[in-house]
């Protein structure tokens, strides 16, 4: 495992060769895990077309991040704790969230799990133990040593995981849930997507330190880097630190190296900042290129797989957005639920009148 100043972790190289040992994943995983990925993106491209047409508020792509979404959303239990950030839908639905939900998210009507009370592409799902995230940076983190701490008292085998991207190292938050963490070895795990880029800002201008992974040295637990890219290493390196956290012996740092391709939103226009050399650069090591050149030459994916995968996204993607744009906006007295357990009188006359003036109107 690569430790902190080094070259991160790779078992695939950019051509898709072996690099290394590769962990034991089934065959049918491994398909699984391509035709994740290739959801992920073909999700992003269609969500992002959404945005431009004004049918969607707002949305955060994870194009070029796909290996480290779904290395590190293959290594957890069902039953551990997601404590996300804006890259990390990709994690909800490999746990079980459909592709409408998602949408209604997007939209913020009835069919929204959050009833419209989240930014688009906010998501959140207690079905998938997924836990609602701000966009104010690194919030999530105190959230998931809390939720650790809870695991290490309950004594359930369950562990947490905090994910934040390279700027986050910087908020405060990252410092206090690490400590804390650290102090107590919380069964959590922090694992830093390092796309290059907090917004504008690129890392060198963010942080002197030779790594993020470097930082949990100085609050005592090991941090790894790996190629974000390699999904096959992002998946060993969140396995042996859920293996390490269940075992009793506390938090691990990762910081998995990857680039983020487009913007950091849909509101953003990276070509204002970044050089699209760097960009052209960052395409040759495509995870789902990588990945696609080792399961064909190893045999485990068909000459048109991929193609029939692709034209199934889509169809089910469709589906999803027609199904979403069909249902209502939340409705009126679900802005009263969810604070009172039992709603007082001055609150059920005010939503009684909200109904009433939405009737009307």
């Amino acid at each position: 495992m690569s430790a902190t100043g080094e070259t991160p972790l790779q078992l695939l190289d950019p051509e898709g060769k072996l690099a290394g040992k590769a962990p034991g994943i089934p065959p049918e995983d491994l398909r699984r895990l391509l035709r994740h990925m290739l959801k992920m993106r073909v999700l992003d491209q269609r969500m992002l077309s959404l945005q431009r047409q004004g049918r969607i508020g707002f949305y955060g792509t994870a194009t070029g991040q796909e290996a480290a979404v779904t290395g590190s959303a293959y290594a957890w239990r069902d039953t551990d704790w997601v404590f996300p950030a804006l890259r990390e839908m990709g994690v909800s639905l490999w746990r079980g969230t459909t592709l409408q939900q998602i949408v209604c998210q997007l939209i913020g009507n009835a069919g929204d799990v959050l009833i419209g009370r989240q930014m688009p592409c906010h998501f959140s799902d207690r079905a998938v133990r997924t836990v609602a995230w701000s966009s104010v940076i690194g919030t999530q983190l105190p959230h998931a040593m809390g939720a650790a701490y809870a695991a290490k008292l309950l004594k359930d085998g369950n562990l947490t995981v905090g994910y934040l991207g390279d700027g986050a190292t910087s908020a405060g938050d990252f410092h206090a849930a690490a400590n804390f963490a650290g102090v107590w070895r919380l069964p959590v795990v922090f694992f830093c997507q390092n796309n290059q880029w907090a917004i504008s800002v690129p890392l060198a201008q963010q942080t002197a330190s030779a790594s993020i992974a470097v930082k949990a040295e100085g609050y005592g637990f090991p941090g790894v880097r790996v190629d974000g890219n390699d999904v096959l290493a992002v998946v060993a390196a969140s396995r042996a630190a859920a293996e390490r956290a269940r075992r009793g012996e506390g938090p691990t740092l990762i910081e998995a190296v990857t680039f983020r391709m487009g913007g950091h939103s849909s509101s953003d226009d990276p070509s204002r900042y970044r050089d699209p050399a760097l960009v052209t650069e960052w395409e040759r090591r495509d995870p789902i290129q990588r990945f696609r050149a080792h399961l064909a030459a190893t045999g485990v994916l068909g000459k048109d797989d991929e193609a029939r995968w692709t034209q199934e996204i889509n169809d089910e993607i469709s589906a999803a957005i027609q199904a979403a744009e069909a249902l209502p906006p939340p409705p009126i007295e679900s802005l009263f639920r969810d604070v009172f357990k039992d709603l007082p009188p001055h609150i059920v006359e005010q939503m009684r009148y909200a109904i009433a003036m939405g009737d009307v109107t």
